[in-house]
């Protein structure tokens, strides 16, 4: 299942965002997309699950949660 993730911290790494999401299961890939130009963030990436219903329990718990004061927002990509 993959997943798009928005309102993400400029400096959050895919390293990162790959571990906020592992507690709910095997996350296959996790991207965050940069300006091309700039190479800075654009506050949103993408995360592949394995398992569909682990990828709906990640969005459940996720969406909306409070990471450094941004309201993180995932859904279904």
């Amino acid at each position: 299942m993959k997943m798009f993730v928005g309102n993400l911290i400029y400096n959050m790494t895919e390293m990162e965002l790959r571990n906020l999401f592992s507690p709910f299961g095997e996350v296959l890939s996790s991207r965050i997309i940069t300006d091309q130009h700039t190479r800075q963030s654009k506050n949103m990436g993408y995360v592949e699950m394995a398992v569909r219903e682990e990828g709906k329990k990640a969005i459940r718990k996720l969406n909306g949660k409070e990471i450094n004061n941004r309201s993180l927002i995932v859904r279904k990509a």
